[in-house]
């Protein structure tokens, strides 16, 4: 059977409303969860980017759902401090907790200040960072010196069971590469064919585990809704590597899609009003081979004004009206027939 996970999304909606979310989620009858470690997000107009481990240790806590992230050693985060992250939250939620580790995208990592590497040097970089986080979790101590050093690293508290180190891929030819060192595939939803491709090459290079997709979706009762959404919240994401890598800012990303098409939105996006044709849609993307797919429901609700501050009492834990909604419509609509009729 599928596992349908919710991806919490933590560019655009707020972290209090997210956890609330994830936990709807679960009563809802998701199976997973996982989401990406962001410090900016792709569009001024999603508007959030809280961080992501902090919050993985209330959505561990406060759920019993099995959580992934997505982040990216060896700039922002030194590959020691990843492994110690990674391994503490392993250690205390046993078998529920793996993490996907990319090259990154510079509108996450120039904030260091240090030159964005080309491609290739990412990388070998990344490479190494691997290496060094799969020794410091099986209690190795690491010295290194290469892209990325390392002096006389230990971890002092250790998993009993070491989270698995999943291979984010967008390309064919970065699945290839990730096949050699991963424990599974992590993709995001494209056309068909590129899809195929993608696990393909995975598979065809001997890569083990499970594959995963996360699949962006626009549901809103009425098509026009569902469109607009899709266009207001994700088609900064319409731009595909290398210059999805290579932007720097949420801002260069709205110059560089202002003008993107419908057409161009609905490759990236699973835009859907109908849940009968979701249901559909989802099932052929799972028929591909994926043994997982993540739900991205990319509306969210508009933001407060946090210009505006009074001496009013706090309000209750923030929600997501939309995610909600959306929650609920995949709990009676999606979850038990995606799980049936797909693989």
């Amino acid at each position: 059977m599928t596992v349908v996970g919710f991806h919490a999304s933590h560019e655009q909606v707020h972290p209090a409303a997210l956890l609330a979310a994830v936990q709807r989620a679960e009563q809802a009858g998701f199976d997973a969860a996982m989401c990406s470690d962001h410090f900016a997000p792709w569009s001024v107009r999603q508007g959030h980017s809280g961080y992501a481990w902090s919050w993985l240790g209330a959505a561990l806590a406060t759920t019993r759902l099995p959580f992934g992230v997505v982040c990216a050693p060896g700039q922002r985060y030194h590959p020691a401090v990843v492994a110690q992250a990674a391994g503490t939250l392993a250690a205390m939620f046993p078998g529920r907790f793996w993490v996907a580790l990319g090259s990154g995208e510079n509108v996450n990592e120039h904030i260091t200040g240090d030159p964005w590497p080309p491609k290739e040097e990412r990388d070998a970089r990344l490479r190494e960072c691997v290496d060094v986080i799969r020794a410091l979790l099986a209690g190795q101590t690491v010295t290194h010196d290469g892209l990325v050093t390392v002096d006389r690293a230990k971890l002092w508290t250790l998993p009993d069971v070491p989270p698995r180190l999943i291979g984010p891929a967008v390309t064919p030819q970065t699945a290839r590469r990730h096949a050699e060192w991963a424990d599974g595939l992590v993709t995001v939803n494209q056309p068909p064919d590129v899809l195929r491709r993608v696990l393909d090459e995975y598979r065809d290079a001997g890569g083990r585990g499970t594959t995963a997709l996360q699949v962006h979706v626009s549901w809103a009762p009425d098509e026009a809704t569902a469109l607009a959404t899709a266009r207001e919240q994700w088609r900064s994401n319409v731009l595909g590597p290398p210059r999805a890598w290579d932007l720097d800012t949420p801002e260069a990303f709205d110059s560089a899609t202002d003008d993107a098409g419908d057409d161009q939105v609905r490759t990236s996006v699973v835009v859907e009003h109908d849940p009968a044709r979701l249901l559909d849609r989802l099932v052929a993307l799972a028929d591909l081979g994926f043994d997982a797919l993540y739900l991205h429901q990319v509306a969210t609700d508009p933001r407060p004004d946090h210009d505006k501050h009074d001496d009013a009492a706090p309000t209750a834990t923030p929600r997501s009206a939309t995610l909600d909604a959306f929650v609920d419509m995949a709990a009676e609509h999606v979850l038990p027939t995606l799980r049936r009729e797909s693989r």
